[in-house]
């Protein structure tokens, strides 16, 4: 995904949140390696240029770009924490053997579960969003 670090300040202005270097960085991270990075993976990657941004700092970033919808959590079958760049609606397709995560957008698909849920009418719940993990193996493993 290319993302200009204007369009990433003007994410940080949109949301009312205050433009740090830590941010930028870390936001810009998520954007570049596009591939549901872990943190590991997000500091591995930043630190090759600024070296001096604590551990810390990296996950308390990341929890601030996801509760302000910057970013989204993506949780593995191994219980590992992902982070996805891209908040439009879409899926994923996840391998169960290497672990990959791609992004799978279906309109016709998320039409036929919107009306499903739609006719279902499940007692006293209220759906909000659908967001499938499909599971699988890739042939490229």
């Amino acid at each position: 995904m290319k993302i200009l670090l204007e369009d990433i300040r003007n994410k940080f202005i949109e949301k009312g949140l205050k433009i740090t270097p830590q941010r930028v960085v870390i936001l810009e991270a998520i954007y570049h390696l596009n591939n549901h990075p872990t943190a590991d993976k997000v500091i591995e990657y930043i630190r090759k240029t600024h070296p001096n941004i604590a551990t810390g700092t990296v996950y308390k970033v990341l929890e601030t770009l996801v509760e302000n919808g910057l970013i989204k959590k993506v949780t593995t079958d191994k219980d590992i924490m992902r982070y996805d760049g891209i908040v439009d609606k879409h899926h994923h397709l996840y391998c169960s053997e290497c672990d990959l995560i791609e992004d799978y957008v279906d309109d016709e698909l998320d039409a036929l579960l919107s009306t499903y849920f739609e006719n279902k009418k499940i007692d006293g719940f209220k759906m909000e969003d659908i967001v499938l993990q499909i599971r699988g193996t890739f042939d490229k493993c």
